[in-house]
């Protein structure tokens, strides 16, 4: 049978409209906690000073508070705290003059008039400033039409680079089965053929698609320019620019350049960059963050940034010799001076950009990857 009850140890402090009581009692069980006639009435079963037990205890308070106190039990006390009916300060927590010898200050908490005074002054001057930063901010009425946008304009890029990939993807198994099904001896010269045989056409089934979505992501300058998007202008700049020089001047207008295998890994790398770059950005704009995709959004970009600019950059000294036996876009000046600009000097001078920009681009993800991936900073204890 339970011994008989006891009062356990009981520590308050106040604030002008709360009253908090911490009972040192460690795993408590069955709480009965109530306020009746301005009465608290406690009982449970816990560890207290006298070790496992039954403790109970009343508490008549000074002045009116509110009969529905919120109880909160962690493993080593019990926190109780009680509303104050008006808020004002209390020079004592009972009712009769001599203080229980249970009940004691809780010096952790506690404040005294003037304290508590300057605390609620604090609360109320941040609240007012809230309020007028609030309200000084004007509301945009086109915000959920900006986010509508950025919504589906990140959904139609992700929609137009995944059917890149996927065609790319089951072109390149598709022909190379077959081309293996055809039992030769020479079994090596048989998968370089297949694979040249799937790289061929590249271009003219992924260029009207490639076309439309590297021509729609120049809205990404744009949205950069007028604040719809927080991300730097200049990195934006430096991709979207030097990926429409490539896919516009280098390959489109050479027809030589069209066939070559370097176009399938251009696309390709391409392509599995924006597979998580832009359902990471499309989840954003309604504040949902997925971890897994954060992650590849923020780790893919580290082997297929140097891939993507190599093959850019091969397709470019590929593209040299073409256009300086054909001299187009050479730009010849009048007499006296009879001076033809090579674009293929030009395309020399191109690829310490392409490489200055792969470097921008790379800095800037990496800080953003530290930003989000990297290790949080501990505080100090």
């Amino acid at each position: 049978m339970a011994g008989p009850s006891l009062r356990p140890h009981v520590h308050w402090a106040q604030r002008h409209r709360e009253l908090y009581l911490r009972v040192e009692l460690s795993d408590v069980q069955n709480p009965d906690i109530a306020i009746t006639d301005n009465v608290l009435h406690f009982k449970a079963q816990g560890h207290g000073a006298k070790g496992d037990n039954i403790y109970e205890f009343q508490i008549e308070f000074l002045e009116p508070v509110e009969p529905k106190p919120i109880c909160r039990v962690t493993q080593r006390q019990l926190n109780i705290t009680v509303q104050k009916k008006e808020s004002n300060w209390w020079e004592r927590l009972t009712k009769q003059e001599k203080r229980p010898l249970f009940l004691a200050p809780d010096f952790d908490r506690w404040l005294d008039e003037s304290d508590a005074e300057m605390e609620l002054k604090e609360k109320e001057e941040e609240k007012i400033n809230k309020v007028k930063i609030e309200s000084r901010v004007p509301k945009d009425p086109f915000k959920h039409l900006k986010k509508g946008y950025l919504i589906m304009y990140n959904l139609v890029q992700f929609l137009g680079f995944s059917w890149i990939f996927v065609n790319m993807t089951v072109r390149l198994f598709i022909l190379g089965k077959g081309n293996f099904l055809n039992k030769e001896i020479h079994l090596f010269s048989k998968m370089v053929s297949c694979l040249t045989d799937s790289f061929y056409d590249t271009f003219h089934t992924i260029a009207d698609m490639m076309y439309f979505c590297q021509t729609l992501a120049l809205m990404e300058i744009m949205n950069s320019l007028i604040g719809l998007v927080r991300s730097p202008l200049i990195p934006a700049v430096v991709q979207v620019f030097g990926r429409n020089f490539i896919l516009f001047v280098v390959i489109g207008s050479l027809e030589e350049m069209q066939s070559k295998p370097v176009v399938f890994f251009i696309f390709y790398f391409w392509s599995i960059t924006e597979l998580f770059r832009y359902p990471y950005y499309m989840l954003s704009c309604i504040g949902i963050e997925w971890k897994p995709l954060t992650w590849l959004r923020y780790t893919t970009y580290i082997p297929l940034y140097p891939l993507g600019g190599l093959a850019e950059a091969v397709c470019v000294i590929q593209s040299i010799p073409i256009f300086s036996e054909t001299g187009k876009f050479s730009l010849g000046l009048p007499n006296p001076l009879n001076v033809t600009i090579q674009f293929s000097f030009l395309l020399q001078i191109y690829l310490i950009a392409l490489f200055l920009g792969v470097f921008v681009n790379f800095r800037h993800l990496y800080k953003q990857r530290k930003r989000h991936l990297g290790p949080k900073k501990r505080k100090m204890k």
